[in-house]
């Protein structure tokens, strides 16, 4: 498991979103398993189970085909669609996949799309922490140093699955801040976690820890 939250945090970065989740799906897809009476009746709700979740992986794809497309209104559509009738992996790809989009097209829209992810308690709280970070990415322009800080701080502690962009994203506001002690001490908990992508451990030496060293522009 922590070998796959690494490769979500590096592949969150580098805005491979759609490519990350769908590579995620068969983790993501919960299956209730019912008693069901003899081997036959198991046999068949196996079949029918999988024949729903590859329809719905159909679907899905072609929703994301329709975004790279620029088709977005046709993409809204059938991602709204699965999100209301998909297995429930897909239902929650599909949600996140709308609120990115309106994120593309309204910041204030898609922060409040995965603000309701986030507070949906039907959902495993990994899935809604990483929907509660999306919605501060959205908003880092719009909020105080503080309330980014008070969104992310949480997300940041060790132990955490999105740790590293969280801890990452609170270097940089504070740094745009003025506040180079205080970025500082953000990126120093990046060099100090053995755990630490090596990519973001290299891109904090060389890029953000330089200018903190430097400090502010006179």
């Amino acid at each position: 498991m922590t070998d796959i939250f690494r490769e979500i945090d590096e592949d969150l970065r580098r805005d491979r979103y759609s490519k990350l989740f769908r590579r995620l799906a068969p983790f993501l897809i919960t299956i209730i398993v019912l008693i069901i009476a003899g081997v036959g009746g198991w046999q068949s709700w196996r079949w029918l189970d999988r024949q729903s979740a590859e329809q719905a992986g159909a679907r899905f794809e072609e929703a994301l085909q329709a975004a790279r497309d620029g088709k977005s209104d046709e993409a809204e559509q059938a991602l709204a669609s699965i999100s209301a009738d998909g297995p429930a992996g897909y239902q929650l790809l599909s949600r996140f996949r709308l609120a990115a989009l309106e994120g593309a097209k309204d910041p204030a829209a898609g922060a409040a799309a995965f603000t309701a992810i986030a507070n949906d308690s039907s959902i495993d709280a990994t899935w809604r922490d990483l929907a509660r970070l999306r919605a501060t990415l959205l908003q880092v322009g719009t909020l105080s140093p503080d309330e980014v800080q008070a969104a992310l701080q949480p997300l940041a502690a060790p132990g955490q699955p999105w740790r590293y962009t969280a801890l990452e994203t609170l270097g940089l506001v504070a740094l745009n801040a003025g506040n180079f002690d205080e970025a500082g001490r953000w990126f120093d908990q990046i060099m100090t976690d053995p755990a630490a992508p090596p990519n973001l451990r290299r891109r904090v030496q060389e890029v953000y820890l330089a200018i903190v060293a430097g400090g502010p522009a006179n």
